[in-house]
C-alpha cells in the first residue's frame, strides 16, 4: 500500500483559499498524481466524498445528474470526468446557492478542453493543478525556485544531488507510488502499468478513440524527440498515421497529463525565430521508462540521459508554477542559427529568466553561447539566466548570467 499522505502538499493551503470565496473548486492532474489522498483528507471537515471510479455512484450520475446534485449540500466529487453531465447539474445547483465551497471536484483528464465545460462554469469554478510530487514536497521545503528568481536571488542548494544520485532523482520521477517502491525494477514495473492503464481506460473517457492499438506505438516514438523539436506528420508516419491523426492523439495525450506542447519565445522583429513548438514529458521518471533508460545505461550514453534531465527540470518548474505567487509561463527559444535555450520563463509584468540544462559537472564557455545570445535579444526584459548543472556551487558568469546546481530546486 502507497503512502503518498507522507508528503505534504504545496496547493492544500490554495485549495483551501479558493473553496472560501469560490462555489466550485475543480483539482486537477493525472491519475495517481494524489489528489484523491488529498481531497479525502480535505473531505473530513463536512464534506461528503464520492467517486465516480464507484461504479454504482458512476451510474447515478449518468442516469440522473440532477437528482444526484440535488441530494448534495456540499460534496468531493472524485474524478468528474467519468461524467462530464454532472457539470450542468453542478451549474444549476450554484446558480442557486452562490455559497463559496459547495463542490471540490477533481479530473484525470484536462476538463477545459472539454467544450461544455468551460462553458458551464466560467466564473462560478477556479482550477487548481495537483502534478505528481515535486522534489521540494519529498525534502519537505517550501521555497519556490521562481518566485525567488525573478526577485533576482537564487535558491541555496537543497539536500545535495549530483552524479548518480540526481540520476537516480530523475528516472524516479514524481509519482507517490513509483517513489515508495524499493527498487528501479518495481518501479519500472509500476510506471509501465501506469502507462497501460490511462491508455486502455482514460483515453477513451475523454476521447473516443475506439483503436488504441497504435497509442502505445506512438507514445513511443513521441518519447523519441522529447524535448526536441517534433515534426508530427514525420512522427505519425513512423507509426503508420496521419499527420491530423498524430496531431489530435498528442492532443489526447497532453488532456491526459503526460505530455506538454512548449511554445518558442519571440520578440515580433525576431523572424529567424524557429516556430515549431517542442514536445516536453511531464514525468521524467515516465519518460525514462518509455525509453527503456537506466541508471547503468545513463553512465554508458550521457547523452540519453540529457533529454531526460531536460524533461526533470521542466516538470519541477511546472510543480513551482502551481503553487507560485506569481504567474509564469514556460517557453524556449531556438533561431535558425541554432542558438537555442532550454526554458525560457516570462512573469506577468513580460519580465524573463532563461534556464539552461546541463548533464555535466563543468561548464564551459560554449555551453553559455545561447543564453548570451538569447539574452541580448531579450533586452531589458531580460532578469536573470541560470545554466542548472550536476555541481556544487552557485558562481556568477557575468551578464546576469549563473551557474548554479540542479540541486536549488529543491532549496530553501
Amino acid at each position: 500500500m502507497s503512502t503518498p499522505s507522507l508528503y505534504p502538499r504545496l496547493i492544500e493551503p490554495r485549495i483551501a483559499e479558493a473553496m472560501a470565496d469560490t462555489p466550485v473548486v475543480l483539482l486537477a492532474g493525472p491519475r495517481q498524481a494524489g489528489k484523491t489522498t488529498l481531497v479525502r483528507q480535505m473531505a473530513q471537515s463536512g464534506l461528503r466524498y464520492l467517486t465516480l471510479d464507484d461504479q454504482l455512484t458512476l451510474l447515478s450520475a449518468q442516469e440522473d445528474p440532477v437528482g444526484m446534485i440535488r441530494s448534495l449540500d456540499r460534496a468531493v466529487i472524485d474524478e468528474i470526468q467519468r461524467a462530464p453531465q454532472l457539470l450542468l447539474a453542478i451549474k444549476k445547483s450554484v446558480d442557486e446557492d452562490r455559497r463559496p465551497g459547495r463542490f471540490l471536484l477533481t479530473g484525470s483528464a484536462n476538463l477545459m478542453a472539454l467544450p461544455t465545460v468551460a462553458d458551464s462554469l466560467a466564473g462560478r469554478m477556479e482550477t487548481l493543478s495537483l502534478l505528481p510530487l515535486s522534489q521540494s514536497e519529498i525534502e519537505g521545503q517550501t521555497a519556490n525556485w521562481l518566485d525567488t528568481v525573478f526577485q533576482g536571488r537564487i535558491p541555496k542548494s537543497g539536500t545535495p544531488a549530483q552524479g548518480s544520485d540526481l540520476v537516480d532523482r530523475a528516472l524516479r520521477g514524481g509519482y507517490p507510488e513509483a517513489i515508495t517502491r524499493s527498487t528501479a525494477r518495481r518501479r519500472v514495473a509500476w510506471a509501465r502499468q501506469y502507462i497501460d492503464a490511462i491508455i486502455a481506460r482514460d483515453v477513451r473517457d475523454v476521447s473516443g478513440i475506439e483503436k488504441l492499438d497504435q497509442l502505445p506505438r506512438f507514445l513511443r516514438a513521441l518519447s523519441q524527440t522529447a524535448g526536441q523539436l517534433c515534426n508530427y506528420t514525420q512522427l505519425g508516419a513512423q507509426v503508420g498515421l496521419d499527420g491530423k491523426t498524430a496531431s489530435r492523439y498528442i492532443g489526447v495525450f497532453e488532456q491526459m497529463y503526460l505530455i506538454r506542447r512548449v511554445d518558442v519565445w519571440a520578440r515580433n522583429r525576431l523572424n529567424r525565430v524557429v516556430k515549431t513548438p517542442k514536445l516536453q514529458f511531464i514525468d521524467s521518471g515516465l519518460l525514462a521508462t518509455l525509453l527503456d533508460l537506466t541508471a547503468d545505461e545513463v553512465q554508458q550514453d550521457r547523452k540519453r540521459f540529457g533529454n531526460v534531465l531536460e524533461s526533470f527540470v521542466f516538470g519541477e518548474l511546472l510543480k513551482h508554477i502551481s503553487t507560485a505567487d506569481g504567474d509564469y509561463r514556460l517557453m524556449y527559444y531556438r533561431d535558425t542559427d541554432k542558438f537555442e535555450v532550454d526554458l525560457v520563463i516570462e512573469n506577468a509584468a513580460g519580465h524573463l529568466v532563461g534556464v539552461e540544462v546541463k548533464a555535466a559537472a563543468t561548464v564551459k564557455q560554449s555551453d553559455l553561447r545561447g543564453l548570451r545570445k538569447w539574452s541580448s535579444l531579450a533586452g531589458d526584459q531580460f532578469k536573470m539566466g541560470v545554466l542548472l548543472y550536476d555541481g556544487d556551487e552557485t558562481m556568477p558568469l557575468g551578464d546576469g548570467i549563473w551557474a548554479a546546481p540542479l540541486s536549488t530546486l529543491w532549496g530553501k
